[in-house]
């Protein structure tokens, strides 16, 4: 038995022996004992936004003057080349989704430009030297996200609710990548309930069987990795089933009492009618007529002889019928019942056919 612990033990020695040379030979290599490019990496993972700017910084040590050769590969299924390049001087022609967007510095860090959600991935760089036996190697994760658009918080019924009802609240925003939803409630953290029930990512929050103490503010808050945004509150207010009669009785009592109010203060407008105007021609035509006849000279009754003094009694018949003192009904009544007298006209002129008769006889 003891030959045996003897025997692994020197087993064990031989072993631990064998991993101090193999970390010795290791740390040689990088401490200068062999050429070889020494490359560190400030930070391996670097968070970005679209349209921004991410820097995927290195540092390298190598002992010789030559330039670095530096080349940059983003990993997919088969991985694709960046950028290539001796020193700061771009090799070959960049790929079109690249052009305008890449700077390399002397150190070998690349900055990316104007960036998109396709730039996301790991990348790969290697640093390599002609003197230097050994290439430096690392990798940096990018990460790009979309800023996040304010909240705002979508309900599925009304923000009155009657007590016992269930209510669902939805967080939406328009932009944002990788979020992760956060609820308040009277502008601090939702605590443990078991009528709260959220979604698999906290974005419904749905309250079942709403009690008195659910009467409060809520609103949401959308987080990812490069920001957050807080929505605006909302109000939800919980009744009593004998208070919500109330309000409702209450309201349209008020309605009723408002429509009755305006029936019967209205009163239809009517445009007034206006006067039918009658003809006057006939009318027109007669007095025309007598003033005319009226006009007349006794010379010219004379000449006319006994023709004229029938005219004139024909035309004082027509002014004294009843059919022509109807004519006007509306309007010229005052003028009709005193009618112009023209007696002596006649009289003058019934002389003086009186002595034309008397010479031509």
């Amino acid at each position: 038995m003891k030959m045996m612990k003897m025997m692994a033990e020197a087993h064990l020695k031989v072993k631990i022996n064998q991993w101090i040379l193999l970390l010795s030979c290791v740390d040689f290599f990088h401490t200068g004992g062999v050429l070889a490019v020494n490359m560190t990496l400030p930070s391996a993972l670097i968070r970005g936004t679209v349209g921004g700017e991410a820097l995927l910084s290195v540092h390298y040590v190598s002992f010789s003057a030559d330039l670095p050769i530096i080349k940059w590969q983003l990993r997919r299924e088969k991985s694709v080349t960046v950028v290539q390049s001796i020193g700061t001087d771009i090799v070959g022609t960049l790929r079109p989704d690249y052009r305008d967007r890449i700077l390399i510095f002397e150190n070998g860090s690349l900055l990316l430009h104007n960036l998109r959600v396709s730039d996301e991935g790991t990348y790969d760089v290697e640093i390599s030297i002609t003197d230097d036996t050994f290439t430096g190697e690392g990798s940096i994760a990018l990460t790009v996200d979309e800023p996040v658009s304010r909240p705002y918080i979508h309900l599925e019924a009304s923000s009155v609710l009657e007590r016992s009802e269930n209510v669902i609240l939805n967080c939406s925003h328009d932009t944002g990548t990788r979020t992760s939803y956060k609820w308040l409630k009277g502008g601090t953290a939702l605590g443990n309930d078991t009528r709260l029930v959220l979604s698999h990512d906290h974005k419904l929050l749905t309250i079942t069987r709403v009690t008195m103490l659910d009467d409060d503010v809520y609103s949401c808050i959308v987080e990812n990795p490069v920001g957050f945004a807080t929505s605006l509150p909302i109000r939800l207010s919980v009744y009593k089933r004998s208070s919500i009669y109330i309000i409702l009785s209450t309201g349209g009592i008020f309605l009723l009492i408002t429509l009755v109010t305006v029936c019967a203060c209205w009163t239809p407008y009517k445009k007034p009618r206006r006067p039918t105007r009658k003809s006057f021609s006939r009318f027109y035509n007669q007095r025309t007529s007598r003033r005319r006849t009226a006009d007349a000279s006794p010379q010219e009754m004379q000449h006319n002889g006994k023709n004229a003094v029938t005219s004139l009694f024909v035309l004082q018949q027509k002014d004294l019928s009843p059919s022509d003192s109807s004519v006007n009904s509306t309007g010229s009544t005052s003028e009709l019942e005193h009618p112009p007298s023209y007696t002596h006209y006649i009289d003058s002129l019934t002389r003086a056919n009186a002595q034309a008769i008397q010479r031509c006889s």
